[in-house]
């Protein structure tokens, strides 16, 4: 009996020896920083009292998450939802132009657009009407004849529209000024409404998206622009003003910069305009 006992212990013994011993569970490090911001032809000056995020993810990828889940419509079906004739929206769809503004509009029209689509054939006649153009053929049909007298408005509004053909086919130049008479039905004003409304949605968002899914530590540098946080687990983080930027003289910049953060050691960073944002540069995420 003794011996079985002896056997029975030395085999225990043995397993644990074969155990590898763990390491402390949940381990963690902590991540410390210092921020400044140097004015275009000065010294660099600390980053104060500014709040710095832990992300789990970058920032630039949670903004393109949010614009994601609301992206703005392809340019065609943009053009479908305007309050514009159909022949404008087929000219609209073949051409790389969203402004009619454009001082370079008419390069880019020919004899029959101007004829066939009805906001180039009104704009055209308002710009050389009214005794602008010298020899600008005027139309002799009346409205009240349309019912009243059906083929003479047909007839004359025929004429018309050949005169004017023939006016434009010979005068070219009179086409120029025509984009200043397209105002009131111009695309690129709600095109611009929309993509403004949508980078204001997005900027009012992502932040709270970043808080709500990828926040892993939060800081507030000092009045030396120091900051840290710590009980942070191992692993790849971002460190992020959330699109709030930083001021110094003529320099705004915002910060989304990667960081390692290793169990037991603490990591320094250094936040300044090498690995910053100017807001001056910046268009999208």
């Amino acid at each position: 009996m003794r011996n079985s006992l002896r056997i029975v212990l030395t085999l225990a013994a043995s397993f644990v020896l074969l155990v590898p011993v763990a390491g402390p569970q949940g381990a963690t490090g902590a991540i410390d920083l210092s921020a400044r911001v140097a004015p275009t032809g000065a010294q660099a000056e600390p980053v104060r009292q500014f709040v710095l995020y832990v992300l789990t993810r970058s920032y630039a990828d949670i903004v393109k998450e949010v614009e994601d889940q609301d992206p703005l419509p392809i340019r065609d079906k943009f053009i479908d939802g305007l309050p514009v004739s159909p022949e404008l929206k087929a000219w609209l769809k073949a051409h790389d132009l969203i402004d009619l503004t454009s001082p370079d509009l008419d390069k880019l029209l020919t004899t029959d657009d101007i004829m066939k689509i009805p906001e180039f054939f009104a704009a055209y006649q308002r710009s050389n009407s009214g005794g602008v153009t010298k020899g600008f053929p005027t139309p002799k049909y009346r409205e009240a004849d349309k019912e009243a007298n059906p083929d003479r408005y047909q007839k004359q509004k025929e004429e018309f529209l050949t005169a004017i053909r023939k006016f434009l086919e010979t005068h070219p130049a009179s086409i120029q000024g025509i984009e200043l008479e397209l105002t009131g039905v111009n695309p690129k004003v709600p095109w611009d409404d929309m993509h403004a409304n949508h980078k204001a949605k997005v900027a009012r968002v992502a932040p709270d998206t970043a808080q709500l899914k990828y926040l892993a530590g939060k800081m507030q540098t000092d009045l030396d622009g120091h900051a840290s946080v710590s009980g942070l687990p191992a692993g790849n983080y971002w460190v992020s003003s959330l699109g709030m930027y930083a001021s110094s003289g003529d320099r705004r910049l915002f910060w989304d910069v990667p960081v390692t953060v290793r169990a037991g050691h603490t990591t320094h960073l250094d936040l300044s305009n090498l690995n910053a944002t100017d807001t001056h540069q910046y268009t999208s995420p």
